[in-house]
């Protein structure tokens, strides 16, 4: 049955004959203490040399991955001077910039608000739903349950995120969760319920109280599915393969629409709007520091770019989310997400001999750090306890047959059957046999500033969903990401179309990038850095390697 080489499986053994002691005890949680240590001599946010400090803009000083400095220190794709602002192709009073699940909220609430359908616009850069919202496995958290309350959702968010989070965004999402729920039961989302037609509700990694509600274990595609059908039965238009290069601003110094490039047509054009709403997502596919990624191919951190230029202030990108359990074999699924709904049912992470070494539902930061710690050889500070695949590639189990040896035979395949099917492709049975895992870049933590409204202190632009930044401060909890878009995209919607009902454009300028390169040349930025990326290149030279360095 198993794909797995000889010396993997002896320590698949050591994982069997160990099983029977771990069924029914985890360790203790860690101390805070113990987390910061952990942190600290593993985690790769830690790594000073993997940072810089911004040079330009209104975040200067600030710390960033290398690889999203070079994007926001970037000359821009367009010549301002060589595009024609009077030729305006769209007119509407929302622009919503993406098409996942933050663009499609702020649209429909748009709408509910009163703007008409077709005075707004969705531009995308792939198709509409295209998006990490689309990929999300897990589930999405609400308070919703007696045993429950927002008040003890708050406080799980905040010592996820190591007390940084904005306590203003946090309350706001707590608080609008439940009613997200009753939103998306009227709509058609299909959670999962008990036969008597109770929600089912999980742990997450982080949590306090089971309140992760799922879809098996494509709770984010059932609830674009859902989200996607209502905005186009409300007939608002959809722009798709127009990824927006530059927002634009006016005389009277408002965020004033977008330039767009068709990438079919290969022509810019001009959208002229009263309100825009940025819900670009993430920045996955920078891979930062090296590591794969479970993100969909349009999140290149777009939105950061265009909101940066025109004055919008970020925060928190110093902290880069890497999901503990991403496939670490075989080498077609490295780096895909491995939901930590497996988890949450039980399966436990091991090391090659048999070892359960952390438990399994610590905050998403502090699991990954462990995982690193084992994998890490002992000259450099680990315990070198990981598993090494024929390709180099290094990682720990997930001990996954625990699941229904806990909950019953086929709760695996009945709630986490994407997981299932991933790999009964590749002629393993995680019903039978542990799943090889290692962490995963999976979130932008931080982004645009914003209020609990969605606004970024920039008139007329609003932002919703992962380019925001406040809400998760330094760690993201499992589930709020879905929470977070549904909450930011609602209220950035409402926001905007009050916003667009009494707004008065003046004349349409680039001023902003002109001001923008030229503090790039005072800063002597190199003029071959471009941005923003658009998409990512992973031909010739620039191919990823699908291993993570651990030496």
């Amino acid at each position: 049955m198993a794909t797995y080489p000889k010396e993997i499986q002896e320590s698949i053994a050591r994982v069997e004959a160990t099983r029977p002691a771990r069924l029914h005890t985890n360790p203790p949680r860690l101390s805070l203490a113990d987390q910061e240590a952990l942190l600290r001599g593993f985690h790769p946010d830690y790594k000073a040399e993997g940072k810089r400090a911004l040079k330009v803009g209104p975040s200067w000083g600030e710390l960033v991955p290398h690889e999203v400095a070079d994007l926001l220190e970037a000359y821009p794709l367009i010549d301002p001077a060589t595009i024609n602002l009077s030729q305006v192709d769209y007119d509407v009073d929302v622009l919503v910039i993406g098409g996942g699940g933050a663009g499609t909220v702020a649209a429909i609430w748009a709408h509910e608000a009163g703007i008409p359908a077709e005075r707004i616009l969705i531009v995308t850069k792939l198709r509409h739903g295209d998006s990490n919202s689309m990929m999300a496995q897990g589930g999405i958290q609400a308070a919703d349950k007696p045993h429950d309350s927002p008040a003890i959702h708050y406080l799980d968010i905040m010592g996820g995120g190591h007390f940084t989070s904005d306590p203003k965004l946090v309350r706001a999402m707590v608080e609008d969760g439940p009613m997200v729920i009753q939103w998306h039961e009227k709509l058609g989302v299909m959670y999962d319920k008990e036969p008597d037609g109770t929600m089912v509700t999980i742990h997450g990694g982080g949590t306090s109280r089971k309140r992760m509600h799922s879809a098996k274990d494509y709770t984010g595609m059932e609830i674009m599915r859902v989200l996607r059908d209502e905005a186009r039965s409300r007939n608002i238009p959809v722009l798709e393969f127009s990824p927006a290069v530059e927002l634009l601003t006016d005389s009277l110094g408002q965020v004033a629409g977008a330039v767009v490039w068709n990438l079919e047509t290969e022509e810019y054009q001009i959208i002229r709007a009263k309100a825009t709403v940025l819900a670009t997502g993430g920045w996955g596919r920078l891979h930062i520091q090296g590591f794969p990624t479970t993100n969909h191919y349009g999140a290149t951190a777009d939105g950061l770019v265009l909101a940066y230029r025109v004055g919008a202030k970020l925060r928190d990108l110093d902290a880069v989310q890497y999901h503990p359990t991403g496939a670490a074999y075989p080498e077609q699924l490295v780096g895909l997400l491995i939901t930590e709904k497996v988890r949450g049912l039980s399966a436990q992470p091991l090391n090659r001999e048999g070892q359960l070494f952390v438990h399994p539902l610590e905050p998403r930061d502090v699991e990954s750090a462990a995982f690193i710690r084992e994998c890490t050889p002992v000259e450099h500070g680990g315990r070198g306890l990981g598993v090494v695949t024929p390709t180099g590639m290094v990682g720990v189990w997930l001990d996954t047959p625990m699941v229904d040896m806990i909950h019953g035979q086929g709760t695996f395949q009945r709630a986490l059957s994407s997981i299932y099917r991933m790999y009964i492709r590749f002629d393993i049975d995680p019903t039978k046999e542990p799943i090889l895992v290692y962490p995963t870049l999976h979130y932008q933590n931080g982004g645009v500033v914003m209020d609990e409204n969605g606004w970024t202190g920039i008139p007329g632009l609003f932002a919703g969903g992962e380019v925001e930044g406040g809400v998760h401060g330094k760690n993201r909890l499992m589930g709020n990401s879905l929470l977070d878009f549904n909450v930011f995209g609602r209220r950035a919607g409402l926001a905007a179309a009050a916003w667009a009902k009494q707004a008065r454009l003046g004349s349409l300028t680039l001023a902003h990038v002109e001001r923008f390169v030229r503090e790039l040349g005072e800063a002597q930025v190199p003029p071959t850095r471009r941005a923003p990326m658009l998409l990512p290149e992973y031909r010739g030279e620039k191919a990823l390697a699908r291993m993570v360095d651990l030496l």
